[in-house]
């Protein structure tokens, strides 16, 4: 759906939607953050006198519908929160958001973790996909900023039923695979009809790239484990190296939840609250659902995918990246308004309530004991965060032909386990098969 802006919008005499010098109006596509962001605001009025209206539109798609059609009437409001590098960048390419390159300065950006403080801006990497005949952000200009981070996160994440867990003995995280998957022996055991782990493998690139791929990077360490995917038989997943990086995922069998091949994302989660399993695969972003739909955040234990004890990264860590950011709109009356708006909402300890509140993990640095801020289980998952070498990076495919397909290779995967339809050799020949088809179409 193309996004345009409505003829002399930005003239200054548009009949828009935003608000005065003393209030704000901001849409976002986040129930779960409506609160969190109204708490906030309340602070917000009482440092600047600037209230803030927070309207939530959703889903994704009816937020996306929303903006279109107030695009074409010109009446935006003043703040949008945006999926970052995603509607913020086709928003902007569309005319609907201002340019905050100039306005975010070193002061405003030290405040965010290291590795997200680009999250917003136009790298080379998304000007060159905007060149595209038929991308969605043609016009995006490189180094320009269309959102500020406002919540944080990445994927292999680990819940588990604390209660669960200290039944049958276990009262601390499994910081290996292999205590990993003793603990869910131990737990089965205990409770042997739903002490499994499920994830949403009816998309199956969960499987894939949510558990295998943070276990085999720290198994392997980040040129073997980016290898797996190369044309190298020597290497790749056909050779010796990848089929017991397979085999050691497979050590996971036996204790998929009965079904969970046939479950999407949420109806995992949901089979997670309603106790049909006591582990559950995510992200970051997960604990706020489990919150809306009754489990109870006290109960849960958060551990980021382990690596085998004989792993070649021995301090493996998850790399962060921004989910959603904050931007401010073109047509907006009160532009500083809303710069002050987005630099509030990264102190720390603003951050922080909103984190709290919310459920998600914020973008600022929380210091070194980051659970006193935040509670023990968004703690947890920020502890497991890193840089570097060390840290497994989703957001990096890199390494990955450019036609790269991760359902049809998931796929694959997932016929090995938890279906058992296939061995990890065949598995991983079907894997390397698929993967040297999609290097042929480079």
């Amino acid at each position: 759906m193309a996004l345009t802006l409505g003829a002399g919008a930005c003239s200054g005499d548009s009949d828009n939607g935003a608000g005065d010098d003393k209030t704000l109006t901001m849409w976002t596509f986040k129930q779960s953050h409506v609160k969190a962001l109204q708490k906030v605001a309340e602070g917000f009025a009482k440092e600047t006198g600037i209230t803030v209206k927070v309207e939530a539109y959703g889903p994704d798609d009816a937020y996306v519908t929303k903006v279109q059609a107030a695009a074409q009437t010109r009446n935006l409001p003043d703040l949008f929160e945006v999926h970052t590098t995603g509607d913020d960048f086709t928003f902007g390419a569309a005319g609907l958001l201002t340019d905050l390159q100039k306005d975010v300065d070193d002061a405003w950006l030290n405040s965010y973790l290291p590795q997200v403080r680009k999250d917003g801006s136009v790298t080379d990497e998304y000007y060159q996909k905007s060149l595209a005949q038929d991308a969605k952000t043609k016009g995006i200009q490189l180094g320009q900023r269309y959102s500020v981070p406002l919540t944080v996160g990445t994927f292999g994440i680990v819940y588990a039923n604390k209660r669960r867990l200290a039944d049958a003995g276990v009262t601390s995280a499994p910081t290996t695979w292999e205590q990993f998957i003793e603990v869910l022996g131990k737990v089965k055991a205990k409770y042997p009809d739903n002490g499994g782990v499920t994830v949403g493998l009816k998309a199956p690139t969960t499987g894939l790239e949510w558990f295998l791929q943070p276990m085999a990077y720290g198994m392997l360490g980040p040129d073997k484990f980016r290898a797996l995917w190369g044309k190298d038989k020597a290497s790749n997943f056909s050779s010796p190296t990848g089929v017991r990086v397979l085999e050691t995922y497979g050590k996971i069998t036996p204790y998929w939840t009965p079904g969970t091949q046939s479950l999407d994302i949420d109806a995992a989660d949901l089979s997670f609250v309603q106790g049909k399993s006591t582990f559950d695969i995510g992200g970051t972003f997960t604990l706020a659902f489990l919150a809306q739909n009754g489990f109870d955040a006290g109960n849960v234990l958060t551990f980021p995918v382990p690596a085998p004890a004989d792993g070649a990264v021995k301090d493996l860590s998850l790399a962060p990246f921004t989910l959603t950011g904050m931007s401010v709109s073109a047509t907006t009356k009160n532009r500083a308004g809303a710069i002050q708006w987005l630099r509030y909402l990264a102190k720390a300890d603003v951050s922080a309530t909103f984190a709290k509140e919310a459920l998600d993990v914020p973008p600022t640095d929380l210091g070194a004991d980051p659970s006193a801020a935040v509670g023990p289980a968004l703690g947890a998952m920020i502890k497991a965060f890193g840089s570097g070498p060390s840290a497994y990076n989703p957001g990096d495919t890199s390494y990955r032909p450019n036609a790269y397909d991760g359902p049809t290779v998931a796929s694959v995967l997932m016929d090995y386990s938890p279906l058992q339809q296939r061995s990890a050799a065949d598995a991983a020949a079907e894997m390397t098969k698929q993967i040297d088809a999609f290097w042929t179409k480079q």
